[in-house]
């Protein structure tokens, strides 16, 4: 929790520090979001319950870092919070973008037993209404834990007239299972609506198998 209370802090001298951080090159934006089920990589982190969320990104010349945050349900009493620090590089190639970064995933009250981090590197390719993108993720070990490698690939569109937009996902997690991500969304001035179909499979006990339809509101500062 003094974690969690660290990252707050740091937020808001970061806001105050940076009110004109435009004129610096320096871009901040925040963003928060209501979501029916929080569901990462097919699997969901509130027990299949509602979630509040969010998050403050800065970005000076494509050096970026932030932190996020949600409520979690693991069924064990331990922990209801997970707060995400993460920091990185993006930059563009011949037409092609690429992402190298670091994220640590943290659980105030189970530092030991689920703390841990992974290094990533993703690629991208955008044409006016289509894109491709990839991503891998190297879990890092600790002394507690050894999580497992995950890759992911997609691709995004814009259905017209109405300008929607529409995404596939796949994801492989070593050893674990596999999911998939159909969705829709919708972006106004200052709000996203999205729907989603999420299924995963896991590699041997079918009873661990998920399917989800989530649906998330979210607003940006």
């Amino acid at each position: 929790m003094k974690l969690l209370k660290l990252s707050l802090v740091t937020v808001l001298l970061a806001t105050l520090a940076f009110g004109d951080e435009q004129k610096s090159g320096l871009n901040m934006s925040a963003n928060v979001a209501f979501t029916s089920n929080y569901v990462w990589r097919g699997m969901t982190q509130t027990k299949d319950s509602p979630a509040i969320q969010g998050g403050v990104d800065l970005d000076y010349k494509g050096i970026y870092a932030g932190f996020w945050g949600s409520n979690v349900e693991f069924g064990d009493g331990k922990n209801s919070m997970e707060a995400d620090l993460y920091g990185g590089y993006k930059g563009e190639v011949a037409g092609i973008g690429y992402d190298l970064g670091y994220i640590q995933y943290v659980y105030p009250n189970m530092s030991d037993e689920y703390n841990f981090g992974e290094a990533y590197v993703g690629i991208s390719k955008e044409w006016e209404k289509f894109g491709v993108n990839a991503k891998y993720y190297k879990g890092v070990e600790t002394d507690e834990l050894d999580p497992e490698d995950y890759y992911e690939v997609g691709v995004t569109s814009s259905i017209l007239p109405y300008e929607v937009g529409f995404k596939v996902t796949y994801g492989s997690y070593k050893d674990i299972g596999d999911y998939y991500l159909v969705g829709l969304s919708k972006s106004f001035e200052k709000f996203d609506v999205s729907v989603a179909y999420i299924d995963f499979s896991h590699d041997t006990d079918s009873s661990a198998d998920e399917e989800n339809v989530v649906a998330t509101l979210g607003f940006k500062f």
